[in-house]
């Protein structure tokens, strides 16, 4: 039986990366629908699992409600499992899929984390797909319950805003850091008393810019926690396989391979911050020369500008920049 070419199978000291929520816009995933038979199918697979017009929703809006969290994470993971399967449809068939290349890692940032694993084949498109919609909609519900906020901090360390943050909790406020994006770029998140006592803290601690983000929930914090509860459930009743490559953790910027380790992240990442510096900088010590970041946007891209200066970074989202990459790995291989 011909099979598509495995991505996995023909690149080497490379690391997949999928993006996370905030990557989202309308006509996303458009013309790689236009251009390859395999992402109209990958979007309307989304379509019947998720029982709506999720595809619909992605090409025409309306922004307001393609941005809702419960429609933005299953939307970002079917662009970017449309997008890699696209890539192996342009490489071709071969009659058995051949095993990982040297080197060759995932990670996805936040959501994007489920992302990866659809691509690790450790879940299931289909699950990946139920897990984030129940997650977006867990996330939405623990929100309105208790309203927080997120903000970008520009010009500190981590050390130095996660300092601030813990001050910040011992006088009865709730705020921490939510996202180590890059050196320099932090997000924090919390209650409204204890981000307005931390944001007026990190500006007089020489922030660069303290920047409230468009956001009503906040993500990646101790408000999470019925979110997680719940969420834990549906993880513990889904089946996972070990990953085909590793997956580095958001909580622990470090390698996941086992099964339990996995159930355990996407449970403890809701209210755990996203080490994301960590992980790429363990990526480019571990001899990744190549991030290839799959998915809509270029934000993962910018962000190894700023970690792992020396290694090779693209976006494959759209079908001239997939012919390209597929004709180069060929040359080369």
């Amino acid at each position: 039986m011909m099979t598509a070419t495995s991505l996995l199978s023909v690149v080497k000291n490379t690391a997949l990366l999928f993006p996370g929520q905030g990557s989202q816009h309308v006509g996303m995933a458009h013309e790689l629908a236009d251009a390859y038979p395999v992402a109209r199918q990958t979007l309307a697979e989304a379509d019947e699992i998720l029982g709506f017009a999720l595809s619909k929703l992605m090409f025409d809006g309306p922004e307001e409600v393609l941005t809702d969290t419960i429609n933005a994470q299953p939307a970002l993971l079917a662009a970017s499992i449309a997008a890699l399967r696209s890539i192996e449809a342009e490489l071709g068939t071969q009659t058995a899929p051949a095993a990982p290349g040297e080197g060759v890692y995932v990670a996805g940032h936040s959501l994007g984390e489920y992302t990866a694993l659809v691509a690790a084949g450790s879940l299931s498109y289909a699950d990946g797909l139920r897990l984030v919609r129940e997650r977006g909609r867990l996330m939405k519900e623990a929100g309105t319950q208790k309203p927080g906020m997120m903000a970008a901090v520009l010009g500190l360390d981590e050390a130095q805003v996660a300092r601030v943050c813990a001050e910040t909790t011992v006088a009865g406020g709730i705020a921490q850091v939510a996202n180590d994006n890059c050196p320099g770029q932090i997000v924090i998140s919390g209650d409204p008393s204890g981000m307005s006592a931390t944001m007026a803290a990190l500006s007089a601690a020489g922030a660069k810019k303290v920047v409230p983000l468009a956001v009503s929930i906040a993500a990646h914090s101790p408000l999470m926690k019925p979110a997680a509860v719940a969420l834990r459930a549906a993880i513990d009743a889904t089946p996972v396989q070990a990953p085909a490559v590793p997956i580095l953790g958001n909580t622990s910027g470090a390698p996941l391979t086992e099964v339990a380790a996995i159930r355990d992240e996407l449970s403890n990442q809701l209210t755990g911050s996203v080490r994301w510096t960590a992980t790429l900088q363990w990526l480019a010590d571990a001899g990744v020369t190549s991030f290839v970041e799959i998915g809509p946007g270029e934000v993962l891209s910018g962000l190894v500008k700023r970690v792992a200066r020396g290694a090779t970074r693209i976006n494959l989202s759209q079908p001239e920049a997939i012919r390209a990459y597929v004709a180069g790995l060929r040359i080369v291989d």
